[in-house]
């Protein structure tokens, strides 16, 4: 599941939405956002995250946030290594075969840690 999918159905569910009646306000298909909800989509078109925000109602640093969470949604991970250092190339490498298998606790761990020792720019 990604960020964005986790947030959508927490969203609709917090409304009583059901999945099929979003989705037909919506003009999508019930699978489509099913998908999105589960993370087996990418992140949805600007305009359709528009349309989500005022269907639910959100405004401000809830649509910010809804904007946010789409960036860092997609479910499938690319790293291109060329230029990066021997280390770093094998960590990307480690980290996408057991990215998987760590706790959510490891996983916030990580976050802080890159989160402290990163340009701001750079944050998540």
């Amino acid at each position: 599941m990604t960020p964005f999918g986790a947030k959508l159905r927490e969203l609709r569910a917090a409304r009583g939405l059901l999945q099929r009646d979003m989705a037909a306000a919506l003009d999508v298909s019930a699978a489509y956002l099913s998908a999105l909800e589960h993370g087996r989509r990418g992140a949805p078109s600007a305009g359709l995250i528009h349309q989500i925000c005022e269907y639910l109602g959100l405004i401000w640093d809830d649509a910010d946030e809804l904007k946010a969470l789409a960036k860092l949604s997609r479910p499938r991970l690319r790293l291109n290594a060329g230029g990066m250092t021997p280390e770093q190339t094998a960590l990307g490498n480690r980290l996408a075969r057991e990215l998987r298998n760590l706790d959510p606790g490891t996983v916030a761990q990580i976050h802080t840690l890159l989160d402290t020792t990163l340009p701001v720019k750079s944050k998540r």
